[in-house]
Order: structure tokens, then C-alpha cells, then sequence
């Protein structure tokens, strides 16, 4: 499948008003989107998210440099092909409480359905199928006033998979969803890009499912900085620690999570034959203040604890061991090593 760029932003400034008053919230910006991947931009509240994210979508223009979308300046673009090129989520409350759900999405079609605003037996065919993608298939006949925030997200998805544009622009849409919906949203717009190759760019605070299905991040940083690149290389790349400006978390690069920053506290050095087994030890050791070594880093501690299968472990301390069958019996030893 050929990839091809969607947009690209060249030293790109948003922001808002003009001229003197003109209050710039990023500068010099540089990024693409390929047709075929999904991308999460990632940052704390305040990053400029969603400042960015209208600024793509058309909704308030950049103070300087180029924005060009399928190759066109962006500025080009009529209201019409814009609604043709371009799809929005955002995380504004919806005025559409009237509205069916089924009405809602179907004005997705807006665009093509001309004057009169008629329905094909392809219009509906669509609306059909993106009710069913998103799960709202039980609920087309039911008010938008009657749903749920997170069912009003699901249904503005579908309105915008109605307009099949090759650039798709989500602000957060998975804020209100609970843990099965987010990961069947996410991998709902997986398949957008990959199977039907659109460009699919969200924001996003949910760090473990954009690492999961992210092609390519946008981290925006507290320095008002951001970096652009593909989920893997920017995580063992160390960026993921700038993505927070304060000292009391950080980014653990072996289980893609962010925990609290005990650098400071009690070594212990953690040694595992089962992954699962290191992976969940480590996470119990965190959470109780103390700071996983592991065996190949060459640091020693004088603190070790080797896992064996059948959670069998082996805590050493000051030349003495002691064998550990269960973590609730690991958990209170630690409790008075604290």
C-alpha cells in the first residue's frame, strides 16, 4: 500500500489574535502525516494540544509558516473540500441533543448528499456500517441527549467515519470511555489507517494505548518543543522522561509506564526467570518506595531478590535469605524493610 503524505506542517506557529496581540503558543513546528499510520500527540494539560489540533483542522490559522494538506496549501482549501478532506473530533459539548444518533452520524454525509440533502442506499449503507464500528449499532434510534459522554463520543466517530476523508483529527477520543471501549476504539482507528489508508492523528493522555498501537508519537514537551517519530525510537531514545516537567515521576522504558521517581530510595536488585513474574515483582517493589535494579546493569545493591518459577522468591539481605512463597508475604516484608 503506497504511503503518502496528508500533511505537513513547515515551521508552523499557532496561536491566537494578530498582529501585537498575537499570542504565540508554539514556533517552528516541523511534522508530516502519511496516509496508513495512526499517530498519538501526546503532552500534559496546557501542552498546546488542542491549539494545534484546530489549527490543522482548519478551525483557526496558523500566525506563520506553511500548512499544506494532500499537497495544498491549506488556506486553499474551500469549506466544502475541507468537509470532504478533512475529519474532526473534538472534545467540545455537542449542541445536537434533538438529533437521533442515527441523524447525528448521517450528517457525516453532508458533504455528498448535495442541496436536498437525500439519502442514498450507499449513504445509508455507510451509516449502517459505522454505527456497527463503533458499537452504537442498539442506539441509532435514541436521542443524543440520552447518551452517555462516552456514547456521544462513540457516535461523533462514526459521523466522521461517514465523511471518508484521508485526514482524520481526534481531540481525546477516548476521554470518557471505560477500558474495553478505549481499546475498541483505538483499534477501530488502527483499521482506519491501515486498511484503509487515511492519516489518523489523536491526543491523547492514555500513554499505555498509545504506545500499543501508536505508528509514529507527537510528544509535546514543557519547553514548548515538540518531537516527532516512531514510538519505539522515541521511547528508548529517553524522550518519553521530557514528555512531564516535574521530578516526581518517571518513565520506565522496560514496562512503558510511568511511575513514581524513587531514585532515591532503597536499591534492591531484582533478578527473574519469568517474565511475567519479574514484571509484576518490579511493580510491587515500586509501589512500595523502592528502586528496581535489574541484574544486568551491573549495580550493586544490598538488597537482592531472585524469582523463580511457581513464585518461589529469594530475598538476601545483609548475608542473610529468606524464601518468599506468596506476595501478600513478600508485600509485609517489605512494608519493614520501608
Amino acid at each position: 500500500m503506497e504511503r503518502r503524505t496528508v500533511l505537513e506542517g513547515i515551521r508552523l506557529t499557532t496561536g491566537y489574535g494578530k498582529g501585537r496581540r498575537a499570542a504565540e503558543v508554539h514556533t517552528s513546528l516541523n511534522f508530516s502525516l502519511r496516509s496508513g499510520e495512526l499517530t498519538c500527540l501526546l503532552g500534559c494539560n496546557g501542552a498546546g494540544k488542542s491549539t494545534l489540533l484546530r489549527t490543522l483542522a482548519g478551525m483557526q490559522p496558523p500566525l506563520s509558516g506553511r500548512l499544506n494538506v494532500m499537497g495544498r496549501a491549506s488556506d486553499c482549501y474551500s469549506g466544502h473540500e475541507r468537509s470532504k478532506t478533512i475529519g474532526v473530533v473534538l472534545t467540545d459539548r455537542m449542541q445536537a441533543g434533538g438529533l437521533t444518533v442515527y441523524e447525528l452520524v448521517a450528517l457525516g454525509r453532508q458533504p455528498y448528499t448535495g442541496f436536498f440533502g437525500r439519502l442514498s442506499r450507499s449513504d445509508k449503507g455507510l451509516i449502517t456500517r459505522a454505527l456497527h464500528d463503533v458499537g452504537m449499532e442498539h442506539k441509532s434510534r435514541c436521542y443524543v441527549a440520552e447518551l452517555s459522554d462516552g456514547e456521544r463520543q462513540k457516535a461523533m466517530i462514526a459521523k466522521v467515519l461517514v465523511q471518508e476523508c484521508p485526514l482524520i483529527l481526534l481531540d481525546e477520543p477516548t476521554a470518557f470511555l471505560d477500558v474495553e471501549s478505549r481499546i475498541e476504539v483505538m483499534k477501530l482507528l488502527r483499521r482506519l489507517a491501515t486498511k484503509e489508508n487515511k492519516a489518523v492523528l489523536l491526543s491523547t493522555h492514555d500513554t499505555d494505548q498509545a504506545l500499543a498501537m501508536a505508528d509514529r508519537l507527537w510528544l509535546m514537551t514543557q519547553e514548548r518543543e515538540m518531537v516527532c517519530g516512531v514510538t519505539e525510537e522515541l521511547v528508548l531514545s529517553g524522550w518519553m522522561d521530557k514528555l512531564f516537567g516535574g521530578d516526581s515521576i518517571r518513565f520506565d522504558r522496560m514496562r512503558g509506564v510511568y511511575a513514581p521517581d524513587n531514585d532515591g530510595r532503597q536499591a534492591v536488585s531484582l533478578t527473574a526467570t519469568d517474565e511475567t513474574l519479574r514484571y509484576w515483582v518490579q511493580n510491587l517493589l515500586v509501589r512500595k518506595g523502592f528502586r528496581v535494579v535489574l541484574s544486568n546493569e551491573g549495580i550493586v545493591s544490598a538488597i537482592s531478590l531472585t524469582v523463580n518459577s511457581g513464585q518461589n522468591m529469594s530475598l538476601r539481605q545483609g548475608g542473610e535469605t529468606e524464601i518468599v512463597r506468596s506476595f501478600d508475604e513478600l508485600s509485609e516484608m517489605l512494608d519493614v524493610m520501608v
